[in-house]
């Protein structure tokens, strides 16, 4: 089999490289973990559904196939997917304004990005392009899961609080709406979702071991029971979700209309750049605590299969998971085959569990999510980003503020593009360093002390970073500035270890500074030249045969070089002889 034929084998059936070394051990430790797995989806699907729009049993659909086809198809061992908060507050935003939430239309539009997202992330895993997510930074991430944690907790304040709101703006809007309803407050609601929320907070401290989101439900379910019991549910009105469908994942269907695919293609690249950045940065995560590395080609393809066939078993938006796939690895799991389980396990444990739902108060889904917010906020990376760099604290605001008062597709936007700005700016202004032969030092070696004297005639400049289009201007400005204010150093050393990458630009700016120098008698020379500099520079013609001969691999040859082009007559009245070969020219009286 050719390497392209193995290439190619190993994309389309990544599985045949693992399934057959399950030994008995593995399959048992798999199966333990898939059944806490299981468990913890229940109530997490049914709250991210909600947070979607969507009704709640796609959140448990959504953990059903799309799960199993990404362990089947995606490279890492522990990563489970399924739906998260992050991509069903993105879902949110982005249909929310073509559609009312819930309803067969907004469904249809759910699971129309859902193939999309497959498709483009299907389409970037076989163009072999998983660096992509490289281009978000950690800031972003951070920044945006800190703004959708917040827009999650007040979207649901209706719930919360019983009250009669449009949780469907931004933020302000939200706020100040709610504000006009407080008069509207429901306290048996209230006290449900509070006993939920202190329920929650306490087990998630003190009894780590039990699914905290499990507890919080039972105890806001029994707490709704109790005063409907006791006062009436005429008297309480407390809402609840109602009984889910006890069924497998139904088929459904895409509307791959032109007009659907253009008002949603910018949610979809949204969409599609964070869910992979979620993906892929778990499994790395993951990955280097189990001691393996994940291929990112084959999670895009992985997480790509997974929504196309998502979009047409009743799920959405699909990706990594880090509370699942946390858990799934806490649990001992060893293999892909433990998400595999738990989505087959999923599907037996709605048919059982499903009809409860309808006990379940939309109170305890807004206090369970009021958890799920308070802990994607991750204050202590946040504290270190404003403490570490004003750059990326930027980035951040930035991201997080878009997130709350713009759409949450443009946040991620917004983050990305100052990102590459800052990183551009950066970049296009490369470190210029002007050294000298220290005499007093050993060896003489090079310093950048000013109070070092310089050669009246020939100056070494060292410069770090990069020579491309960006970065010329910079470089032209300062050249220019040497040139007016020491119009007798003719000559001019650049020491290029620092030099990584030139392109034809920065290649002509030397070209053009060489041939500048030579004009008025002097002369550019390059000194530690690296093997991709020199071949840049071959293949843009930036080298023609006087500059090869002004390249020198040392400082010590350079030195010896350029010394015999020096004036001499210059030399002779010079008291600054700060090289070995000064001593050779007869000096001042």
């Amino acid at each position: 089999m050719s390497s392209l034929s193995r290439y190619s084998f190993s994309l389309l059936y990544p599985f045949a490289a693992w399934l057959p070394r399950v030994t008995r051990t593995d399959l048992r430790a798999d199966l333990l973990a898939a059944l806490t797995g299981a468990i913890v989806v229940l109530p997490q699907g049914v709250a991210f559904a909600t947070i979607a729009g969507m009704p709640p049993q796609y959140g448990l659909y959504a953990g059903m196939i799309p799960a199993i086809i990404a362990a089947l198809f995606g490279s890492s061992r522990h990563l489970v997917s399924g739906p998260t908060t992050a991509a069903s507050v993105v879902l949110f935003s982005s249909l929310s304004l073509l559609a009312v939430p819930g309803t067969p239309d907004y469904v249809t539009l759910a699971l129309t990005l859902t193939f999309m997202v497959g498709v483009l992330e299907l389409a970037l895993g076989l163009a072999r392009l998983g660096t992509l997510v490289n281009f978000i930074s950690h800031s972003v991430v951070v920044g945006f899961t800190a703004g959708a944690a917040v827009l999650i907790a007040v979207k649901q304040l209706q719930h919360f609080f019983g009250v009669p709101l449009d949780s469907g703006g931004h933020v302000h809007d939200i706020l100040i709406g709610f504000a006009g309803q407080a008069a509207e407050i429901n306290p048996y609601a209230t006290a449900v979702a509070v006993a939920t929320l202190v329920v929650g907070i306490l087990v998630r401290r003190f009894l780590p071991v039990i699914p905290y989101m499990l507890a919080a439900m039972l105890a806001g379910g029994l707490t709704a029971l109790g005063l409907d019991q006791l006062l009436g549910p005429e008297v309480t009105q407390i809402a609840t979700v109602g009984a889910l469908p006890a069924s497998l994942p139904p088929l459904s269907a895409p509307s791959l209309t032109l007009e659907h695919i253009r008002a949603l293609a910018p949610a979809a690249l949204a969409v599609t750049l964070f869910a992979l950045t979620e993906a892929v940065s778990i499994g790395r995560a993951l990955g280097a605590r189990g001691g393996y590395r994940i291929n990112g080609n084959q999670e895009f393809i992985g997480q790509g299969l997974s929504n196309i066939a998502g979009a047409f078993f009743s799920g959405y938006v699909a990706t990594g998971s880090f509370n699942r796939s946390a858990v799934n690895y806490d649990a001992g799991a060893r293999t892909p085959l433990a998400a595999i389980f738990a989505g087959l396990m999923l599907m037996l444990l709605v048919l059982f569990v499903a009809p409860y739902a309808s006990y379940l108060p939309k109170a305890t889904m807004a206090a369970v999510l009021f958890l799920v917010a308070w802990g994607l906020i991750d204050r202590k990376e946040i504290r270190h980003i404003i403490h570490a760099s004003r750059r990326e604290t930027g980035v951040l605001a930035v991201t997080f503020f878009s997130a709350l008062f713009l759409d949450l597709e443009f946040a991620i936007f917004a983050g990305v593009l100052l990102s590459l700005v800052l990183y551009l700016e950066r970049t296009s202004k490369p470190r210029l360093v002007t050294l000298s032969p220290d005499p007093r030092a050993p060896k003489r070696a090079f310093s950048s002390d000013p109070n070092v004297p310089q050669c009246p005639q020939l100056r070494f400049l060292r410069i770090d970073g990069s020579l491309f289009f960006g970065a010329v201007a910079h470089l032209e400005v300062w050249l220019g500035r040497l040139r007016d204010t020491n119009p007798g150093q003719k000559h001019l050393a650049i020491i290029a270890e620092g030099i990584n990458f030139v392109d034809l630009q920065g290649g002509e700016t030397l070209a053009a500074e060489a041939r500048r120098r030579r004009a008025a008698g002097g002369g550019l020379y390059l000194i530690n030249v690296k093997q991709g500099l020199w071949e840049a520079l071959e293949r843009c013609g930036c080298l023609d045969a006087q500059g090869a001969r002004d390249l020198f691999q040392s400082k010590e040859a350079a030195i010896h070089g350029i010394f015999q082009k020096l004036d001499k007559s210059i030399c002779a009245t010079c008291d600054k002889r700060i090289f070995r070969e000064c001593k050779d020219v007869p000096g001042p009286d």
